[in-house]
């Protein structure tokens, strides 16, 4: 059960102007890799990304671009089952940038934790990365991308382990939720079926 962990801090509010990257790989074990990169956008850093994450303009100044990144985030991602806490935006800022690169796609399925925590956890006042952090006792420097890769990943491992699957396929089973999937120019984001929560003992 290996899947890898992303998550990525922007510039501004465009999404194909990521400023670092953050990669986690992972099994049933725990955490067996990790990659962190900061990343040249090619374009001006806004104060309220910088205020988020703390990156600026200086910092990025030496930083390669995604495009010259890109060989090294291609070898995680290319049909792997990738996560990321809000996938939507991470996702979309993979699309984005590889668009505006004019990269080609790579192949892989994906989950969001965030979706996946308020099915295994629904009674949490939210779903938040840190409200999850918090609730696992995992002690985390938020907005680092790095970081929070790391914390969706042990989010993931300890939704697997409540719902006392042996393996990502029959967590998903139980927990009627099927992958997204981003291929060449498109994708299908994950989704979520209805079903009583008593049934995660019961579906096999």
């Amino acid at each position: 059960m290996d899947f890898v962990s992303i998550d990525f801090e922007t510039a501004n509010e465009k999404r194909n102007s990521p400023c670092a990257i953050g990669v986690v790989v992972a099994n049933e074990q725990g955490i067996v890799d990790e990659f962190y990169s900061l990343i040249n956008p090619l374009m001006e850093f806004k104060s309220f990304n910088t205020y988020i994450h703390g990156i600026t303009e200086s910092d990025v100044e030496d930083a390669p671009t995604f495009a010259e990144l890109w060989p090294t985030l291609h070898k995680y991602l290319d049909n792997n089952i990738v996560i990321a806490h809000n996938a939507s935006f991470d996702m979309s800022v993979v699309r984005q940038t590889l668009d505006r690169f004019d990269l080609r796609y790579p192949e892989l399925e994906y989950l969001c934790t965030a979706s996946i925590s308020k099915r295994v956890w629904p009674d949490l006042m939210s779903h938040k990365l840190n409200t999850l952090a918090a609730h696992h006792n995992i002690v985390f420097e938020h907005h680092h991308a790095l970081e929070d890769a790391k914390v969706a990943a042990k989010v993931l491992l300890k939704a697997i382990e409540e719902y006392e699957s042996d393996s990502l396929e029959m967590f998903l089973q139980k927990c009627m939720i099927s992958k997204g999937r981003i291929f060449e120019r498109g994708y299908v984001p994950p989704k979520s079926k209805s079903f009583k929560r008593s049934s995660k003992i019961r579906i096999f």
